[in-house]
């Protein structure tokens, strides 16, 4: 069933139409992942399927009695004493008429707001980006919409929160009820899109499967284009010649022909060619000490909580050092730590030398929303000098695909998307050997982020790069490294993934050592007189040792991971290692609990026969 039909639709904005006469269903059960370049219209479809904003021409149609729901990039939490109270207000719960749903609700924003670990008697204003991210989430699950709307939901938001999102749309997002969100996290798109939509110079087109089947037809389908793009202005060229040559095309008295060029002409007039790629460029200038960094026995108490015990590291010229893990386990920290703005509790930092820092700032503090492009890149003069190169201020803003005609806008009126390419543009303008980058994937189009992707892996200079875009950091990091629960730094060859393994195996061993301190349970005797059975004794009997041999080869495995060399720790062997540890784990877990049960058993028969 389609919940919502686009037909014909127009939608005018600009120079082009964003939707320019195009066909569109929404069907129930599905999960779309919306897809297109900055500027390509995307949000503005999403407020068109939301009912917020109305084509220019077309017709929607829509299923009667749908409920729709929309998070939005930057949500607005409105002003109450905490952030359970301002949903309501959001979400205007007290106008349900029904007293049993609106308590329904009320339960619901709660569960969810536990779930996304976020205290409901916070402040609203007081509120971080990603909390309030996290409760306008909340909201949205709670109200159990047909369709429901995620703009960028990633954004902000650390690993931990975004593998509960994946958890919460996966378990309730399947058959009846249907989700499109518009992200450029590829990993959380890969794992929770059925189908790819792409917003093209005014088209959609769409893809069966997730981003990875998306990204191998697209690759096809861009090779295609170009070939026909070009044997058609081979052609075009051709009868354009014909028709110069004037006296011959008038003896032959080819109407036809000239017929069919004025129509190629219209056709090339026509046609939207595909958006220019932006130029980004690093200057590295003037070549760091070899060791940017070295830190020796580094620890850090902030507030009481360790965030860094006993580390040892060293920070060559080159590296691309990721920090990964959840809020607040001190990345920010640590980085300042590294560039001698904050002072350990206990240990020794020792700074290279002719070290130049650029400083990609997550919340973009280095944008003064009243200044101009070219004031923010260029203030006081027309020109860049970057990497030996003199350039117009103007066409240095077009390389990060900011037209001419914009150069003296505010950087108010700029989207998300296209703050991060000025701040990126702003950054660049100057040469550093250091590059600083925390959370540079926010609002960024998929294709702007493998080109930074590509950039970065070329630059000479040395990067610290702080993301929960695991695809991201995947790419660009030479070396990753993030905390256990004591503040324990550990170094991850294989990024996001392994890390992610060693923690879900660490947590196997917690659960395991927490069933250990279980009380026996003592059932109450029945009427029938419970007694235990041969088999029932020898499992008994049996079950000590099995347990202590898969305990044993769980702690062996545990220390494979964290002390196998770089040589040996590959994917391969990480992705046996995991599968065997969480196996373990489950039986272990089955172990226990058959333990815990005969044993009740015995006990109780013994009772009886007293």
């Amino acid at each position: 069933m389609n919940l919502i039909t686009l037909q014909n639709a127009l939608l005018e904005w600009g120079d082009a139409p964003l939707l320019d006469h195009v066909d569109l269903a929404i069907e129930e059960g599905q999960r779309i992942g919306l897809i297109g370049r900055n500027g390509t219209g995307k949000s503005s479809l999403m407020s068109v399927l939301a009912g917020t904003e109305d084509l220019d021409d077309g017709f929607k149609n829509v299923v009667n009695g749908l409920t729709v729901a929309m998070v939005e990039q930057d949500p607005i939490l409105p002003e109450a004493p905490t952030i359970f109270e301002s949903l309501l207000l959001r979400g205007k719960v007290a106008d349900l008429h029904d007293e049993r749903l609106q308590w329904s609700v009320q339960a619901k924003i709660s569960e969810y707001l536990h779930k996304l670990s976020l205290d409901e008697n916070a402040s609203p204003q007081e509120s971080s980006g990603g909390e309030r991210k996290k409760a306008a989430l909340a909201l949205a699950f709670a109200l159990e919409p047909k369709l429901l709307l995620l703009d960028e939901p990633t954004n902000h938001l650390d690993i931990d929160a975004i593998l509960k999102l994946e958890e919460i749309i996966l378990d309730e997002f399947k058959t009846s009820r249907s989700l499109v969100t518009v992200t450029h996290d590829r990993s959380f798109l890969n794992k929770i899109s059925q189908q790819i939509l792409e917003l093209d110079r005014g088209k959609i087109r769409t893809y069966p499967g997730n981003f990875e089947a998306y990204e191998r037809r697209k690759s096809q389908e861009l090779e295609a284009e170009e070939k026909s793009r070009a044997e058609f202005d081979k052609f075009w060229a051709q009868e354009e010649a014909w028709i110069r040559r004037g006296i011959e095309a008038r003896r032959t008295r080819n109407e036809g022909r000239v017929r069919r060029l004025e129509k190629i002409r219209r056709e090339r007039e026509a046609r939207r060619d595909r958006l220019g790629t932006a130029k980004i460029s690093l200057d590295a200038g003037e070549r760091s000490g070899k060791i940017v960094a070295e830190l020796t026995d580094v620890n850090l108490v902030l507030g009481g909580k360790t965030l860094v015990k006993d580390l040892n590291f060293t920070l060559m010229r080159g590296d691309k050092l990721g920090l990964i893990g959840p809020n607040g386990v001190g990345k920010s920290s640590l980085i300042k730590i590294i560039l001698g703005e904050l002072a350990p509790t206990s240990g020794k930092v020792k700074l290279g030398t002719n070290i130049q820092v650029a400083y990609f700032d997550q919340m973009r503090n280095a944008l003064d929303p009243e200044k101009t492009l070219t004031q923010t890149v260029s203030p006081g003069s027309d020109w860049i000098e970057t990497n030996g190169q003199r350039k117009h201020v103007i066409g240095y803003l077009e390389d990060f695909l900011f037209p001419p005609h914009r150069s003296e806008v505010k950087v108010s009126s700029l989207s998300g998307g296209e703050r991060n390419r000025l701040l990126l543009a702003k950054l660049f303008a100057k040469p550093a050997n250091l590059l600083i980058m925390d959370e540079p994937t926010n609002d960024l189009d998929i294709e702007s982020l493998e080109l930074l992707e590509d950039t970065l892996a070329s630059y000479p200079g040395t990067v610290i790069l702080v993301s929960h875009d695991q695809t991201f950091m995947d790419n660009v990091a030479s070396v990753v490294i993030g905390p256990d629960k004591e503040g324990k730094w550990n170094s991850y060859v294989g990024g996001y993934d392994e890390w992610l393994k060693f923690r879900e195996a660490s947590n196997s061993l917690e659960k395991v050592a927490e069933a250990k301190a279980k009380p026996k349970v003592s059932r109450a005797p029945k009427e029938k007189p419970i007694k235990l059975s041969y088999k029932e004794k020898q499992e008994l009997e049996q079950l000590p040792g099995e347990i202590d041999a898969l305990e044993q080869r769980q702690h062996v495995l545990v220390n494979d991971l964290q002390t196998a060399s770089t040589r040996d720790n590959t994917a391969q062997f990480i992705q046996e290692v995991s599968s065997e540890l969480a196996e373990i784990d489950k039986l272990l877990v089955g172990k226990y609990a058959r333990w815990e049960e005969l044993e009740a058993k015995r006990d109780l028969s013994a009772g009886n026969q007293k």
